[in-house]
């Protein structure tokens, strides 16, 4: 037993450390081993993270370049501000003018928005502007009429440094050049006066033509009623509701309709002066001139109700002054209440009247408005 552990041990030392050690490749594959299973489970998190890291960058980008957007813009706010107020202390008519333009485009803007707004719901909904409730009809009336005046400050713009003379045109013309966005409070009331100073010009044309037409009619109970309602408004009066609505077939099937006008009549000073009283132009031939009253008369009359089944109670202040001028009586210089009283008459007599009787109700414009601030005897 001792010799053979004395071999033992000598035949160990004889081999060496060698023989000690584990195998060098064993452990050289272990170590191979570990090394690979660790690098591979920290690349396979570090995989996982990488979306996150990059998610969490982007985020950070985006909230980086939506603070510096908005620090611009505040920065840009306060210079705005500086200058409007170096403006407004320096020169004033100047900022006068340049807030007005300001705010008229902003307002332009936002009009033309809803514009598109209501253009998509006739499109979708196959709507015609007939079918509108009041507000939605009387935009898209104002709107038009406000594109058909831009058109020629628009074609004068269009030559090359024209935008010079553009400028010098819309100063010293706004009333006829500018659309009502770009008018300030006090021109608003200064142009409503001339526009109506212009529209109550012709009304005395109007009512001597309709006193003469009275004559030549073959009927003696009609033409003595409307020669009454001539000579009672001639006379400073405003006449009654059931006064109109008596004389009402005189207007739909007689030379006093719109669409049955004879030729001499259509060309008359009667029929151009109420084409002043609408805002349309007079000089247009006698074809084109009956076509435009009948189909602003009618467009009126739909308005009319719309307005009705809206309710008057639900307008404004400056949406009721607003239905009275477009229907011929100057509300800038009138109350409230006489503006309230003076539009339900009219909408009394609108909403009775068919659409073959549109020239009373173009003729109304006149002989209600003649004398609206007196009442009614």
């Amino acid at each position: 037993m001792a010799l053979s552990r004395v071999a033992a041990r000598g035949g160990l030392w004889r081999l060496g450390p060698a023989a000690l050690s584990p195998p060098r490749g064993r452990m050289q594959l272990q170590l191979a081993l570990g090394v690979s299973s660790r690098s591979g489970s920290f690349s396979a998190a570090q995989v996982r993270s990488q979306p996150r890291r990059s998610q969490g960058r982007s985020l950070s980008s985006r909230a980086a370049s939506r603070a510096l957007v908005a620090a611009v813009a505040a920065a840009a706010r306060r210079v705005s501000a500086r200058y409007e107020r170096y403006l407004e202390r320096s020169f004033p008519r100047f900022y006068l003018l340049y807030s007005t333009f300001k705010t008229g485009i902003q307002a332009l803007f936002l009009e033309a928005k809803e514009i598109r707004r209501i253009k998509s719901k006739m499109s979708q909904q196959r709507l015609s502007s007939q079918q509108l409730p009041y507000r939605e009809m009387e935009r898209l009336r104002q709107f038009r009429r406000d594109v058909l005046k831009a058109i020629p400050i628009g074609i004068i713009a269009i030559p090359p440094f024209a935008n010079f003379l553009v400028i010098v045109l819309m100063y010293f013309f706004p009333r006829q050049l500018l659309i009502r966005y770009f008018w300030t409070p006090k021109q608003q009331l200064e142009f409503l006066d001339a526009y109506d100073c212009i529209r109550r010009d012709s009304y005395r044309d109007v009512l001597r033509s309709l006193a003469l037409a009275a004559r030549s009619l073959p009927e003696p109970q009609p033409r003595q009623l409307l020669q009454q309602l001539c000579a009672q408004v001639q006379g400073g009066a405003r006449p009654h509701l059931a006064q109109l609505l008596a004389v009402r077939s005189l207007f739909s099937g007689s030379l006093l309709a719109l669409n049955r006008l004879q030729v001499d009549h259509v060309v008359s000073s009667a029929q151009r002066a109420l084409s002043q009283v609408l805002f349309l132009t007079p000089h247009l031939p006698a074809f084109f001139l009956r076509h435009r009253l009948r189909s602003h008369v009618l467009e009126i009359r739909h308005l009319d109700r719309a307005l009705l089944q809206l309710g008057l109670g639900q307008l404004s202040e400056e949406e009721l002054r607003a239905a009275c001028y477009l229907r011929g009586l100057n509300s800038t210089h009138l109350g409230q209440a006489e503006c309230r009283a003076w539009l339900e008459q009219w909408l009394r007599l609108s909403c009775q009247l068919q659409a073959s009787e549109a020239s009373l109700l173009a003729h109304s414009m006149v002989l209600l408005s003649l004398n609206s601030s007196r009442p009614p005897e």
